[in-house]
C-alpha cells in the first residue's frame, strides 16, 4: 500500500464538496524547483497549487485537502469541481545543437531518454516513470472511493469540448490546445489498464 505524505502548509482559497473530476497535470520542472517556486512565489501567497504531487520515484505528496480549492484554472467553477494531481516532469524539451543533451523551457539540462513525437509544435518529451503511473493509479482509485468520483478516464491528451462537465479523470491538455500536460510521453493505455484491473 502506497503512503501519501503531507507536505507544506499550503492553503486553498475556499472549500468545495462538489468534486467530480480529477485533472492530471505536470510540473514542467524538477520537483525541488517546483516546490520552492510554489512555496515562495507572491511571498508565499501563490494559489495555483495542485492537491497532490507525484515525484518521479512514485512518492505521493499531499499539498491541499481534497475539500480545498485554489485558482489553478481561470474558472472558479472548474476549480471547485476538480482535484489536481501534478506529476514531476520537465514536459517538452529542446535538443541543443551539437550537444548530447536537451533543455526544458527554463534551461534545465536533461540527458536521459526522450519520447520523440511531434505534438502541439514540440518534438521531444521527458518520459513519465512507471512508478509515477502506478502511484497515479493508486491515488485515483483512492479518490474514486473516498470522494465518489466516477471511475472513468478520457484516455488521451487532445482537447475536448465541454470537458469541464466530464465526471472522471482528465488532463489539462483536454481543456485547451495551449497546454502540453499530460504530454504524449504518458502511457494512457497502461494507465487505463491498471485502473480497470484494480
Amino acid at each position: 500500500m502506497l503512503d501519501v505524505k503531507k507536505y507544506g502548509k499550503f492553503k486553498g482559497v475556499g472549500k468545495s464538496n462538489k468534486k467530480f473530476q480529477i485533472v492530471l497535470v505536470h510540473t514542467s520542472r524538477n520537483v525541488d524547483d517546483y516546490l520552492k517556486s510554489i512555496s515562495n512565489r507572491f511571498n508565499g501567497k501563490y494559489n495555483k497549487i495542485p492537491h497532490y504531487l507525484i515525484k518521479r520515484d512514485g512518492e505521493v505528496l499531499s499539498l491541499l485537502s481534497n475539500k480545498e480549492y485554489v485558482n489553478f484554472f481561470k474558472d472558479e467553477k472548474i476549480n471547485k469541481n476538480t482535484i489536481v494531481i501534478s506529476l514531476e516532469n520537465l514536459g517538452w524539451l529542446h535538443k541543443e545543437p551539437l550537444k548530447d543533451y536537451y533543455v526544458n523551457w527554463i534551461g534545465d539540462i536533461y540527458n536521459g531518454e526522450v519520447v520523440d513525437k511531434k505534438w502541439r509544435d514540440y518534438f521531444f518529451w521527458q518520459p513519465y516513470t512507471e512508478l509515477q503511473i502506478k502511484s497515479t493509479v493508486f491515488l485515483c482509485n483512492k479518490l474514486f472511493d473516498e470522494i465518489g468520483i466516477n471511475k472513468k478516464v478520457i484516455g488521451h491528451n487532445t482537447k475536448i469540448n465541454r470537458i469541464e462537465n466530464f465526471e472522471g479523470v482528465a488532463t489539462r491538455s483536454n481543456y485547451n490546445v495551449n497546454f502540453t500536460d499530460l504530454s504524449p510521453a504518458f502511457d494512457f493505455d497502461y494507465f487505463i489498464n491498471l485502473i480497470d484491473h484494480e
